[in-house]
């Protein structure tokens, strides 16, 4: 098993050294895996909390007072964030840096919903806008890491021309990602990373009656409309809504069970 693995993970371990390393891309790319691993950590400890499994420690309590794991995603945050700006750290400590800040960053991110509402709603309706907010941070993120640093290298070995249309494509691409994200379509706004069109079809169509998008900018007419496309079942979030699109298209037998 040894011998057959081994040329794989050279592999791996060539193009993540070519791919990463050799960009300077090493600090962004371990900040967002650090921060999806402790999002994944800290959703999965919550919920064998609430199930009440024997082995897992439970909450952390100070003077019978729950202290939410946001308490030290922004502790994290901030001394990591410092560190990082304030005393610029070689290797390894940069990337011990980013590291301690991704982790930070998805221990904050997953109670999002409480900063937004000021109160613990982690296990309601609510509560789904911490993931909502993990998805677009998650988005942004993986845009900065490959995207820019994909049209910087192009533009290098073209002329001036394709430069700006890169450019503008490249801009183009950021505004309708967050429009989407505005709606509240944040799947859209993670498939459009793919495929433009994808984030385009979903800036022109009607937002979420409950979207930032809908609050700054739709008036009684537009928010009616939109109270009417989004209820019931098409009120459900993106990744449940897999079966009801598929049957939609025409695959019965996905949206029946």
């Amino acid at each position: 098993m040894t011998v057959t693995l081994a040329p794989l993970l050279a592999s791996i371990g060539s193009t993540y050294q070519e791919v990463i390393v050799d960009t300077n891309r090493e600090p962004q790319f371990l900040c967002i895996l650090a921060f999806l691993v402790a999002f994944g950590f800290i959703r999965t400890s919550a919920h064998m909390i609430r199930a009440q499994v024997s082995w897992w420690p439970g909450n952390v309590e100070v003077g019978g007072a729950h202290i939410h794991h946001l308490v030290w995603g922004i502790i994290a945050l901030l001394v990591f964030g410092y560190l990082g700006v304030a005393v610029n750290p070689n290797h390894p400590w940069r990337e011990v840096a980013a590291i301690g800040f991704g982790i930070g960053a998805g221990l904050t991110l997953d109670e999002f919903a409480l900063w937004l509402n000021l109160k613990d709603v982690y296990w309601t309706e609510q509560g789904r806008r911490s993931i909502d907010a993990v998805v677009a941070a998650t988005a942004l993120s993986l845009l900065a890491l490959v995207g820019f640093h994909g049209w910087v290298r192009a533009a290098d070995d073209v002329k001036t021309a394709v430069f700006t249309v890169v450019g503008v494509q490249g801009v183009m691409g950021i505004a309708l990602m967050l429009i989407n994200v505005a709606k509240d379509k944040y799947g859209l706004a993670l498939l459009g990373l793919l495929c433009s069109l994808i984030s385009l079809i979903g800036a022109l169509r009607l937002g979420k009656p409950h979207s930032l998008w809908a609050k700054l900018f739709y008036g009684d007419g537009k928010r009616k409309r939109s109270n009417e496309r989004y209820a019931g079942s098409r009120n459900h979030p993106f990744w449940k809504r897999g079966p009801e699109l598929l049957g939609r298209l025409g695959f019965r037998r996905f949206r029946d069970g």
